[in-house]
């Protein structure tokens, strides 16, 4: 069985590669269950879960750890390990190390979504956040669309200053500025993409041009959320997977609460996104909300593990 290091996972993986494998594997029969998460102690929200997923060619579980207090300690707030087994056998096949592949999946599953619902001439792009994700975040992003300018948002300016140096140099074609949440900055995006750890929505859902794409990733909270009511109630909402973002997600769970939203108003899971008859118009806003499922990551790590061994 081979044990597959962060390093090699980052060598393997290039967004191209991993958005147009996502978006094959979500279109074949699998087995995906609701993700199990544990919360551990629901002050400092440290939590444990367990995302198990099945495909003609492999099984996988990934495990988690999530402890938001880590850095007071000197530890990482995230720790994860994916074990991936032959599907016809039921052999041990890898150990992958499923923090980077983390990364990866939920950057390019965003990306993904971003290439069936965002305007496909869309070249302004907000990003809210400046940890780990958001390189990776953006990189896919600009994989998809032709984003031609960046506006970061961020809580910690010297993050956002070393963040925006970075991805200047790393993509020298694409203007990066910072920003901040203000009508006349919101209004101008094409895309808006949210990686935080926000409570309290991000910015004023009034504000949003007709047309835009808004993407969430950072919230798994039931009483959190990174955009308001009147961004969910403006728009056509799409889910990575209806069973866990309805148990999970502040973001849909408030709405429905306060009666201005159903479950039954969202239009599609990642999954069904390839059969749908849907089709954007120039004025219509699209919302996104992720909070990961395990198909993203069975798919994801066996391409590192074919790409490896």
């Amino acid at each position: 069985m081979l044990v597959i290091s962060p390093e090699q996972v980052h060598s393997a993986l290039s967004f191209e590669q991993l958005v147009e494998t996502l978006r094959i594997g979500f279109t074949k029969p699998c087995g995906s269950p609701p993700r199990n998460v544990y919360e551990l102690n629901p002050v400092t929200h440290d939590a444990f879960a367990v995302l198990p997923a099945w495909n003609e060619h492999y099984i996988g579980v990934k495990a988690f750890t999530y402890f938001p207090n880590n850095f007071e300690h000197g530890y990482d707030s995230l720790y994860s390990k994916i074990l991936l087994f032959n599907r016809e056998f039921g052999e041990p096949l890898a150990l992958v190390d499923g923090t980077s592949v983390t990364l990866w999946r939920t950057a390019c599953v965003s990306a993904l979504a971003s290439q069936y619902l965002s305007k496909p001439d869309a070249n302004h792009l907000v990003f809210f956040g400046s940890g780990k994700l958001a390189p990776y975040m953006i990189g896919a992003h600009l994989s998809v669309r032709p984003i031609s300018r960046v506006t970061l948002i961020a809580r910690n300016s010297d993050k956002a200053i070393k963040l925006c140096k970075l991805l200047s140099e790393t993509y020298p074609h694409v203007t990066f500025e910072i920003g901040v949440s203000d009508e006349r900055t919101i209004s101008s995006a094409d895309v808006i993409s949210c990686a935080t750890g926000a409570h309290e929505p991000l910015f004023n859902g009034a504000w949003l041009s007709d047309g835009t794409h808004v993407d969430l990733i950072g919230n798994h909270h039931k009483n959190a959320r990174e955009c308001d009511s009147t961004t969910i109630t403006r728009a056509s909402v799409f889910v990575d997977s209806r069973v866990n973002v309805l148990k999970e997600a502040g973001e849909l769970l408030i709405p429905i609460s306060e009666g201005v939203f159903s479950e039954q108003q969202v239009v599609a899971e990642l999954s069904e996104m390839h059969t749908l008859q849907w089709q954007r118009s120039e004025q219509q806003i699209t919302v996104f909300k992720s909070v990961g499922m395990a198909l993203s990551d069975l798919l994801s790590a066996a391409l590192v593990y074919g790409l490896t061994h």
